[in-house]
């Protein structure tokens, strides 16, 4: 059996690695336009703020690690058409720029996402840079000893790790958004309203509800980022504006949402026999919403491509979809969340109502506590839980975990306020905070 694997970060090191164990007579060859493999991008910011003090940390697997192992790595070769009929793959060897073909029983494309790159004026002057991969840190890095006003684009985790790193290592910070908050995507305004208050203490000067119209420059090099609000000065600027399918190879071969993402079944496998998906490069089934979305996250990339090498041959393991749980640490404050907001469960055409609840962690007897805020959202008609936030200056956040699995198992609100959880004084409440948000909710 020969399986061609398309791209090498978090879905693909894991589909391979799985692949070989599973079928240890098959001929696995890995396709891979970089020279690195499964680099985590989500350390780029603790690499520029210097909590990380060597990249080369940030990968867990290398080439010479899969090549031990058996596996064919063809790195620096891009595949530049395939034909999923024909089952063939025509491939550039990017450093001899020599073309071949090879053939495949298996197709496995493990592509991923690459930075959405608006189309405006500047945009290539010298000191607009993306954050994804192992190449972008390092430039990051480098530009960032040299620069003094630096400009995030885009509100999401990314743009705001970078802007404390940023802040942290001595720069003057803005930070410009489209949307009227930060982090809109995965928290609800009482949670923005404390991290934004946080930035501006920190110096930061957050510009939002305004879009990038251009970029100006002099000899080259960017000095000056033009919004449609007003005009901010930038020596160095980083683009986080999101992240779009790459999966080009595959458009009108196989089933894609509208943004190219690639529609798999609860087996991993594609609408074309023999074809398989994983990762940023998907669609994948959002549980609270009981729909395929995108959610690119490296999380379910690497269960994703562990489901690919299991399910190959035959359905044998279905995936259980995804509640997009993510956490983040800004500053003293730790935060995390899980499925739907308030504000994204209408972009669904849910009918939801939340509960919000605010306590200190553990009993105010203990010598200290800290304040924790909750919010549990949830549908109106059948109680069933749909999203969770939580934010404390302590670590509470595998609370999100909990409530992640509670949306995975279509528990109600109710229920959550009867579920058995442990108290210990050290630890938390008689009542725990998930059980008083259920409680609360139901009017007890």
């Amino acid at each position: 059996m020969k399986i061609a694997v398309v791209g090498c970060t978090h879905a693909g090191t894991a589909a391979v690695k799985n692949m070989v164990t599973l079928y240890p007579n098959a001929e696995i060859t890995v396709y891979e336009r970089n020279d690195n493999i499964s680099f985590l991008s989500c350390g780029i910011a603790l690499y520029v703020g210097g909590v990380v003090k060597d990249a080369n940390g940030l990968f867990y697997s290398s080439p010479q690690e899969l090549i031990d192992m058996g596996v064919a790595m063809k790195m620096k070769h891009e595949v530049i058409s395939i034909n999923t009929d024909q089952k063939t793959l025509r491939v550039r060897n990017l450093e001899t720029n020599e073309q071949f073909e090879d053939t495949f029983d298996k197709l496995v494309m493990t592509t991923g996402s690459w930075p959405i790159v608006p189309n405006l004026e500047g945009i290539d002057l010298e000191n607009v840079v993306l954050s994804k991969n192992f190449k972008h840190a390092n430039s990051i890095i480098e530009k960032a000893k040299h620069a003094t006003k630096i400009a995030v684009i885009g509100a999401g985790y990314i743009g705001a790790e970078l802007v404390e790193a940023f802040e942290v290592y001595g720069k003057e910070v803005t930070f410009i958004d489209s949307a009227d908050r930060i982090l809109n995507k995965y928290l609800d305004p009482e949670f923005t309203d404390i991290l934004e208050a946080e930035f501006k203490n920190q110096g930061i000067k957050l510009a939002l509800n305004q879009t990038v119209t251009k970029f100006e420059g002099e000899n080259g090099s960017v000095q000056k980022v033009v919004t449609t609000e007003g005009e901010y000065e930038a020596d160095l600027v980083i683009l986080c504006v999101g992240f779009k399918p790459n999966t080009g190879l595959l458009k009108g071969q196989v089933d894609m949402l509208p943004n190219g993402a690639i529609i798999v079944d609860e087996y991993m496998q594609t609408s074309k026999k023999d074809v398989f998906a994983a990762g940023d490069s998907c669609a994948i089934y959002y549980n609270p919403a009981k729909q395929h979305a995108y959610i690119p996250l490296a999380t379910n990339a690497v269960r994703m491509g562990t489901l690919v090498a299991r399910n190959l041959i035959k359905p044998t393991l279905k995936y259980m979809g995804t509640q997009g749980t993510s956490g983040l640490h800004i500053y003293d404050y730790n935060l995390a969340s899980t499925g739907v907001t308030e504000t994204s469960a209408s972009f669904f055409n849910m009918n939801v109502k939340s509960v919000t609840i605010s306590d200190n962690n553990r009993p105010e007897f203990m010598p200290t506590y800290e304040n924790l805020t909750l919010k549990v959202v949830y549908e109106e008609e059948t109680g069933r839980i749909v999203g969770a936030q939580v934010i404390s200056k302590v670590d509470v956040t595998q609370a999100i975990n909990t409530l992640s699995v509670c949306i995975q198992n279509e528990m109600t609100i109710e229920e959550l306020g009867f579920m058995d959880f442990f108290f210990q004084p050290h630890f938390n409440k008689p009542w725990n905070f998930l059980n008083q948000a259920g409680l609360q909710a139901i009017g007890l």
